[in-house]
This record gives C-alpha cells, sequence and structure tokens, in this order.
C-alpha cells in the first residue's frame, strides 16, 4: 500500500488539520501492526516527494481497499489517498 499525501511538499508544509490526522493515521497503522495486519510501515523519502508505505496482509482486494478507507488520514477527507500494490511474494524472518 502506498500512502500518496496531498501534495509534493508534504509534510514540510503540512497544515494543522494534517497533521492532527497524521497522528490518528499513525494510531490507525499501529493498531494494525499490533494485530499482526500490517508487518511494516513508515515514510518513503523520495527525493521527487515523500510518501509512506505499508506492507499489509489482506483476504483479497475489497479488504485491502477497507484497510485504505478506513484510514483516518483518508477519511479526513484532505487529498491523501491509498495506492493498492499486490506483492507476488515477500521473504521475510520465520518466527
Amino acid at each position: 500500500m502506498k500512502l500518496i499525501p496531498p501534495r509534493r511538499s508534504f509534510p514540510a508544509d503540512a497544515s494543522a488539520p494534517e497533521l492532527e490526522a497524521m497522528e490518528r493515521h499513525s494510531d490507525y497503522i499501529r493498531h494494525l501492526i499490533d494485530t499482526g495486519v500490517v508487518f511494516a510501515a513508515g515514510p518513503v523519502m523520495d527525493p521527487e516527494g515523500t510518501w509512506g508505505v505499508a506492507i499489509a496482509e489482506a483476504d483479497d482486494e475489497v479488504d485491502a481497499r477497507r484497510l485504505c478507507a478506513d484510514d483516518p488520514v483518508i477519511r479526513a477527507g484532505l487529498g491523501f489517498r491509498w495506492d493498492l500494490l499486490p506483492m507476488a511474494s515477500l521473504l521475510a524472518p520465520v518466527g
């Protein structure tokens, strides 16, 4: 899952409502990590503009879209969006 911010200059010029929504977003992602739905997440410092990444397990595309739609930063209606990109496989430590 790739979280696209409302503009390339984000977060350097984030507004107070955006920062509040991002706080709630962080709590949401932390909950998904704690419950084992998300394996890893964080900002990607792309020179073209920072964006977020989350690696999640979902039963199907509908479930993945629900995870995105339920994110407080999306629900805030501030111009953020999630792009879904399926992974063919994942190499990770066992246990």
